[in-house]
């Protein structure tokens, strides 16, 4: 019996720093993996950007889980 392994926990400044930089392209979610709303964030170029800004408010207090439901990992 095989058992997918978990991916390792995703860090916390790294994920801010793409929101920063590439957060209106997507690129903070599919980092996070959850590649649906990365998907629909890249279509709506963030939201016209209220998505970006909000995302990245929400990622800088490690309020958005990744993709398995884990916390941030603030280094």
């Amino acid at each position: 019996m095989s058992t997918t392994p978990t991916p390792p926990q995703r860090d916390w400044l790294t994920a801010v720093l793409l929101s920063f930089f590439v957060g209106g392209l997507g690129v903070d979610r599919f980092y996070l993996g959850q590649t649906g709303l990365g998907v629909a964030k890249l279509l709506t170029l963030g939201g016209c950007g209220v998505w970006s800004l909000i995302d990245f408010i929400l990622i800088i207090m490690n309020k958005v889980p990744d993709a398995q439901g884990r916390l941030l990992l603030k280094k």
